[in-house]
């Protein structure tokens, strides 16, 4: 009999953050949450920086920020491509 062993893909813990002084909500949506706008609330600093920590399987990921009723683009990460509504999404890739 032969040895099965089990490919096991490591999760890792990515942080997103938003700097959004006067926002009163905000939560981070994307396809790793079926872009559900309450899966993720962010959580407001002592700074005013917004922040959510979430555990994601290696691969490449659309999202974006739900801010207040608006949707956001993240300012800090210059990769994007376009989405099915004629806007863009960021892009953040987690490697294994």
């Amino acid at each position: 009999m032969q040895g099965h062993t089990k490919n096991k893909t490591r999760k890792r813990r990515v942080s997103f953050s938003l700097v959004a002084l006067h926002a009163q909500q905000v939560a981070l949506v994307g396809d790793f949450n079926a872009w559900d706008l309450r899966k993720h609330p962010m959580k407001k600093d002592a700074d005013g920086i917004w922040r959510k920590t979430v555990i994601l399987a290696p691969g490449t990921y659309e999202y974006k920020f739900f801010q207040d009723g608006q949707w956001v683009m993240d300012p800090a990460n210059d990769r994007q491509c376009p989405n099915r509504f004629g806007t863009r999404n960021n892009i953040v890739v987690v490697t294994s």
